[in-house]
C-alpha cells in the first residue's frame, strides 16, 4: 500500500478546522479520511512553526528568491537576444 501524499493546502485546511474545536479530532480523522494521530501531529507542526509566517526573515527569503528568479530571466532574455543576432549575422 503507497503512502498518500496531501498538499500543504490541505494539510492547512485540516488544521484550521482543528483548530476551530466545532468537532473533535476524531471526527475529522472520519471526514477526511486521515488518522487522528495524523491530524495532531499537523496541528503540532502548525503552532510550532506557525509564528515563521509572521517574521521578516520568511519575507526575504522568498524576495530573495524572486530577485534570483528574476536575474535568470534576464540572462536568459539576453541570451536569446545574443542567439537570433548571431542567427541572423551568420546566415
Amino acid at each position: 500500500m503507497s503512502r498518500r501524499k496531501h498538499t500543504p493546502k490541505f494539510k492547512f485546511k485540516v488544521v484550521l478546522e482543528a483548530l476551530s474545536e466545532r468537532t473533535t479530532i476524531q471526527e475529522l480523522g472520519r471526514k477526511h479520511n486521515i488518522h487522528p494521530a495524523q491530524i495532531t501531529n499537523w496541528k503540532t507542526q502548525f503552532l510550532k512553526n506557525g509564528e515563521e509566517v509572521f517574521s521578516k526573515k520568511a519575507k526575504s527569503a522568498k524576495s530573495e528568491a524572486e530577485e534570483k528568479e528574476e536575474r535568470l530571466l534576464k540572462t536568459i532574455g539576453q541570451l536569446k537576444v545574443e542567439n537570433d543576432f548571431l542567427k541572423t549575422a551568420s546566415s
